[in-house]
């Protein structure tokens, strides 16, 4: 499996495509964020809300992380992830514009909005998403001078897999780009 070299620059440059991504979503109509391609599917919204969950659930350690991690004085970061960590982002990781399965997803990782959703209900979901990924870019560069192996915390679904903050930084970014390849592919159905 070849290494994967995880920079803050190359981390901020993929969050602010996924933003700037998000942000043009929102000229659609409420219809087209509403609508799944079928019964069984998520919509656009759905899919925002549930990138925030996932966010969410490590916000806090990745803020606990920051603040326990020494300062660096050999300058940004750049780390390889550690081999099992790196075949989780992988599994996550698109490959060009396809996800390379489908992975089942936790139930508190499942996002709740109502079945009829008006324009300011989507306005929210974009706001708590755009907080939420704002909150993680201030974070990748939080992080930037800092020593990466300093400071190890488990990942959402439990301690059988642990993060270093560049792992999860990168697993987070992999799960949000596989996410805007799904919305692709609903606008397209």
């Amino acid at each position: 499996m070849a290494k994967l070299l995880l920079t803050p620059e190359n981390q901020i440059q993929r969050l602010n495509t996924i933003v700037n991504r998000v942000e043009t979503l929102q000229e659609l109509s409420i219809s087209q964020l509403s609508t799944p391609p079928n019964p069984k599917s998520w919509n656009v919204l759905e899919v925002l809300e549930h990138l925030t969950i996932a966010y969410s659930s490590y916000q806090r350690k990745i803020e606990n992380a920051l603040l326990e991690v020494a300062d660096s004085h050999s300058g940004a970061w750049q780390y390889r992830p550690r081999a099992w960590q790196l075949l989780v982002i992988k599994g996550q990781k698109p490959k060009g514009n396809k996800r390379p399965f489908k992975l089942k997803t936790l139930k508190k990782f499942e996002p709740l909005l109502s079945p009829t959703l008006t324009k300011d209900d989507a306005q929210a979901v974009f706001k708590r998403f755009k907080t939420a990924h704002g909150m993680l870019k201030q974070q990748v560069l939080a992080s930037r001078n800092k020593r990466m192996r300093h400071k190890r915390f488990s990942s959402a679904i439990g301690p059988i897999v642990t993060f270093y903050l560049p792992e999860a930084f990168e697993f987070l970014i992999c799960h949000a780009e596989r996410h805007m390849i799904q919305i692709e592919g609903i606008l397209g159905a």
